[in-house]
């Protein structure tokens, strides 16, 4: 059966019930779930945070009785394994519900379409594929993590019109105005982690928290450093601000590694042939600490060895309309380019004002 006029219309309510989960449901997806009747919506819900009721659950509860016979849009294809809590689709089945609109495929392996083939074995009309790309973008972290064991990277960077992110000397506050630095909070907050360099800590000292208190980010992000050689002062900001801190370096004495771990940092060490840091294999163990989406803040350094690894999957532009000049410090250290045909190519995905300034999204 094809979909009907009405069925894009309450999948779209579904996602924006989704979207209510956007600062809490790490590291679960945000889905949210409209329950239907004669076009009549009888029933909602959606996933408020991980080892909660998934938004399934959340909508048949509230529809109670109603529920048999109906319609139940879901922004993404309902659990059939046993997690944190038990498979969303034995309770679409219970319940009675006759037809299921899914938005995506659930990318994780333990799902992966067996959600919908048991609602089909049971009997229930099964539609998938409706505002597909509107639930991706909305899971995008979680979709890069199920399907390439990394998390999605975002680079935020603050510049100049002249394309500047410091003075010469290290200053850069404040580049953009307040309107701007109130949005890189929300990203913060939507972020499970957050990465930068040692660099920046030594030169700035900064706590990279979430002040997003209003957005309802429960849980403070991850503060990630990569550190190879361990130079992290133990009385940085970091070290008395909420949520963890954890260090990658490539070699860690004793006496500093202890000396961090008593400020209450996990340090990890993590090999390579250089000496430094392997991002590459930092993300990997992101993934592994189910982190979806990363927000690196960070120097021309890091962020460089990122582009160059072929790493960043999107990038926040925020254009000030100030000039730093021809030596303040450029946003990439990456090696001389002799070849046009050597440069870096993105897309520009949006482009917004943001106060006095320019917030501008490229993605490779």
């Amino acid at each position: 059966m094809n979909h009907t006029p009405n069925d894009a219309v309450f999948m779209a309510r579904a996602l924006r019930l989704a979207k209510r989960g956007l600062y809490t449901t790490d590291p679960n997806p945000r889905v949210g779930c409209v329950i239907v009747v004669n076009d009549e919506v009888v029933a909602e819900g959606w996933h408020q945070r991980a080892g909660g009721h998934h938004a399934e659950i959340m909508a048949l509860e509230d529809a109670g009785d109603a529920s048999v016979g109906a319609t139940a849009y879901v922004s993404l294809e309902p659990c059939c394994h046993h997690g944190r809590t038990p498979p969303c689709s034995d309770a679409l089945i219970k319940a009675g519900i006759q037809r299921v609109v899914v938005a995506a495929t659930d990318p994780n392996p333990a799902v992966a379409g067996e959600g919908q083939r048991q609602l089909t074995a049971a009997g229930i009309e099964v539609l998938s594929g409706l505002l597909e790309a509107e639930s991706r973008a909305l899971n995008i972290g979680f979709f890069r993590r199920m399907q390439t064991n990394r998390p999605y990277l975002r680079t935020k960077i603050a510049v100049s019109l002249d394309g500047r992110t410091a003075l010469a000397n290290g200053q850069s506050k404040w580049i953009t105005g307040k309107a701007a630095r109130a949005d890189v909070q929300r990203w913060r907050a939507r972020s499970s982690a957050i990465l930068t360099g040692v660099g920046t800590v030594l030169a700035d000292d900064p706590s990279l928290t979430a002040r997003a208190e209003a957005l309802g980010a429960v849980e403070p992000p991850l503060r990630i450093v990569v550190d190879s050689q361990l130079r992290m002062p133990v009385d940085a900001k970091m070290f008395g601000s909420a949520g963890s801190v954890r260090i990658f370096c490539s070699e860690a004495p004793d006496e500093l590694r202890s000396a961090l771990e008593a400020a209450g940092a996990v340090v990890e060490v993590l090999v390579s042939e250089d000496g430094k840091v392997p991002l590459r294999e930092v993300l990997r163990r992101l993934a592994e600490l189910e982190i979806n989406e990363v927000l690196v803040e960070a120097g021309p350094a890091l962020n460089g060895s990122l582009l160059e690894a072929g790493l960043v999957d999107e990038l926040l532009v925020y254009m000030a309309g100030n000039i730093l000049g021809t030596d303040g410090r450029g946003m990439f250290a990456i090696p001389e380019l002799t070849k046009m045909s050597e440069r870096t190519e993105l897309r520009l995905a949006d482009f917004r004002r943001v106060g006095d300034d320019c917030r501008l999204t490229y993605r490779p």
